[in-house]
């Protein structure tokens, strides 16, 4: 995938043929400083992530972009109909969320202050 030149702060974890993966700051998110189990990452994928497994994707199928907060904690997905919308929908994403501009405090059902208020500081929501 073309995501070269992603912003700072996320790393390209994983670049496959459908699918890639984009990480925000692994560097914290080592069970130390924040907890692992809840590094942001973004989702680029052909087809819906939690499709049945073993399902192949066709050729037609749509591309989404999920951001996840947790592994059960996710924002709805973007679709896009081609590759390339897809690399361009997850850039702009992971720039919003890195400057700070991506509302995630809706997104969890159980509200997790101590963490989110640590998060809004770390994305810069808390300046």
């Amino acid at each position: 995938m073309n995501l070269d030149g992603v912003v700072d702060d996320w790393v390209v974890w994983a670049d496959g043929r459908e699918k890639a993966v984009l990480a925000y700051r692994p560097d914290v998110f080592d069970s130390d400083a924040f907890p692992a189990p809840c590094l942001p990452t973004i989702y680029v994928t052909k087809g819906k992530r939690r499709r049945l497994p073993g399902k192949q994707t066709r050729p037609d199928d749509p591309w989404f972009v999920t951001l996840y907060l947790e592994p059960e904690v996710d924002r709805s997905p973007d679709r896009y109909e081609s590759r390339e919308a897809a690399e361009n929908g997850a850039m702009d994403l992971a720039e919003r969320f890195a400057a700070g501009d991506v509302d995630y405090r809706d997104l969890y059902q159980v509200p997790r202050e101590d963490y989110l208020d640590e998060l809004d500081a770390l994305t810069g929501r808390g300046e």
